[in-house]
């Protein structure tokens, strides 16, 4: 006969669920608690009280969903980039050719993240978190490079940026599956995902896309034009997407500095055996 859980009474419920609540206001709407309770995580008392171990264990997990909104400025900037190529003035067939490439650099930032990561971690204990820091302060320097361009810049950028960006999400999903083990991990995945959509909108429409619009009407009203004479806003000049860029920097760098602080939560756990947790879960089942 099948034992009945023991109910958690329901103003302890209620306690562990306002607890939760304050984390997850203090680590952006992106919390995993606002996760959890979308996906319908707590259901019931086992899952709440192994949701609040691990809540309460490590709020690094907040930390991770937290960094996957930062993803988000990586693909704004390589869905601008033909117009950041048009805006500075490069040659239409120039554009084009590092439009092209960046799925090149993608695949490397990929490959880093997996098998380089890997050895790294197996050999040295380099976390991955870490690795996630630097990943997040070279595609810093990326914005900032089409931020305040030189000739040739943009170029170097597109590389640092779409590298970054392939690195980033192989890495931040190896991260959730280590701290979290794998029974979860595919609600977990498709939950994170939905920061996606979020940050690049946020990111994409209302900030990179309000401020070209308000640099291209500067541009009009120089020329005695107002929005109705033309069809499409258009801004030549390094001035277009400056502002935007700077901001997009400056929120990689917000990610690189809390990426730094899950490196300092879990500075012990990558010193261990990170893979025990799942050999022991393949014997049990």
């Amino acid at each position: 006969m099948p034992v009945e859980e023991e109910a958690i009474p329901i103003d302890t419920q209620n306690l562990l669920l306002n607890a939760l609540q304050i984390i997850g206001y203090w680590n952006n709407k992106s919390a995993i608690f606002v996760r959890a309770v979308a996906c319908g995580f707590i259901l019931n008392t086992q899952e709440l009280s192994q949701f609040v171990r691990i809540t309460t264990k490590t709020i690094s997990s907040v930390v991770s969903l937290v960094s996957l909104l930062d993803t988000q400025q990586s693909l704004t900037a390589v869905d601008n980039l033909g117009q950041i190529g048009d805006s500075l003035g490069y040659p239409t067939k120039t554009i084009s050719s590092f439009v092209s490439l960046v799925s090149i650099w993608n695949y490397f930032g990929r490959y880093f993240s997996g098998f380089v990561s890997e050895s790294l971690i197996v050999k040295w204990k380099v976390s991955r978190p870490l690795k996630m820091t630097l990943v997040l302060l070279l595609s810093c320097v990326g914005h900032l490079l089409i931020a305040f361009p030189t000739p040739g810049s943009v170029y170097v950028a597109s590389v640092i940026i779409r590298f970054s960006f392939g690195a980033q999400l192989p890495l931040l999903f190896a991260i959730i599956s280590e701290l979290f083990g794998l029974k979860y991990y595919s609600t977990l995945f498709n939950c994170g995902q939905l920061a996606s959509p979020l940050g690049s909108y946020i990111l994409n429409v209302k900030v990179t896309g309000m401020l070209y619009d308000r640099e291209a009407l500067k541009e009009l009203a120089k020329s005695g034009r107002d929005r109705s004479s033309v069809k499409e806003l258009i801004c030549l000049g390094s001035q277009c997407y400056r502002l935007a860029f700077s901001i997009l920097a400056a929120v990689t760098f917000f990610g690189a500095v809390v990426s730094l602080i899950l490196v300092v939560r879990t500075r012990e756990f990558y010193k261990g055996d990170i893979y025990k947790k799942f050999r022991d879960e393949a014997e049990d089942s």
